[in-house]
């Protein structure tokens, strides 16, 4: 199995994940304040974290680092996109956030080119881009009809904060997972952010139902299992061929909405996920470069 391939499965992987976890944050129904999800969602994520770092028998060892800056800057950048992602979701519709936020892996290929100078093909823009566009098919239609209030401003704002910390962090994560562990990488951000949603206690925490406590538990657990996958990923493929499989996810959050919520998509969704799925075998098939293969630890 070539390593892009390995990269490109678990990049899929984590999208799922992922996604999941945002079914799970909506079943939640804004119940819970956003300081509280994140601490739920990343105190319950170390135990994945964890439990894979004593399957791969580097636990604790696996938590050394020689670049502890690089995690530092990776886990800020990490906690304030969390906050930022979860805080816009209480000001705007789920897909008017999508919309900008989707635009973090845009800027991330734009990042990853100058900043660790990847090699950009043909085929890697047209999938990021080609994957933007099927994106815009399904959602500006609905994002046409917004009242620009101040309240929905503010929610673009911490969108688009969202999408831009987002794009850095998975800078540094590229640049980390090329020499460091991917448990570590993942345990130091789920870490991080949990001592950041403990620190919001004093701000109108409620004590949870049994079903929601389930939810929040549910979401730790699928957070953490993508970001070891997406952790994982960036070792064996480069942000650049990966970033339009993020696309994916709104091909999952479509059909986990028929599913669970019973709302039947557009026609037009059909065309998005044409789209997307033609820009990410574009990306799987046609794209012949060499990506780097990871450093030995």
């Amino acid at each position: 199995m070539s390593f892009d391939f390995k990269g490109i499965s678990l990049r899929v992987g984590a999208t799922f994940f992922f996604a999941l976890m945002v079914l799970f944050i909506k079943l939640l129904s804004g119940e819970i304040p956003v300081g509280q999800v994140v601490f739920f969602r990343s105190a319950f994520a170390l135990i994945p974290l964890v439990l894979f770092l004593m399957w791969t028998r580097e636990f604790p060892s696996g938590l050394k680092t020689k670049r502890p800056g690089r995690h530092i800057v990776r886990c800020l950048l990490g906690c304030m996109a969390m906050f930022a992602s979860f805080a816009s979701l209480k000001y705007l519709p789920m897909s008017h956030a999508s919309i900008i936020g989707y635009m973090a892996p845009v800027l991330a290929v734009v990042l990853a080119a100058i900043l660790l100078k990847e090699t950009v093909s043909n085929a890697r823009w047209f999938g990021v881009l080609f994957g933007f566009a099927g994106m815009l098919v399904l959602i500006l239609p609905t994002a046409a009809s917004a009242d620009f209030d101040a309240e929905y401003l503010t929610g673009v704002g911490l969108a688009l904060a969202m999408a831009i910390l987002t794009a850095g962090a998975k800078i540094q994560i590229r640049s980390l997972a090329l020499t460091e562990n991917a448990g570590a990488i993942a345990f130091y951000f789920a870490l991080t952010c949990t001592v950041a949603g403990l620190a919001t206690l004093p701000f109108d925490w409620v004590l949870p139902s049994w079903e929601l406590l389930g939810l929040l538990i549910c979401t730790g657990f699928s957070g953490g299992i993508a970001h070891i996958l997406m952790t994982l990923s960036y070792q064996y493929s480069e942000i650049s061929k990966l970033a339009a499989f993020e696309y994916l996810s709104l091909v999952f959050a479509v059909i986990a909405d028929g599913l669970f919520f019973g709302i039947l998509p557009e026609p037009a969704f059909y065309l998005a996920a044409t789209c997307i799925i033609a820009a990410t075998m574009v990306v799987a098939l046609k794209d012949r470069t060499l990506s780097v293969q990871p450093a030995p630890r």
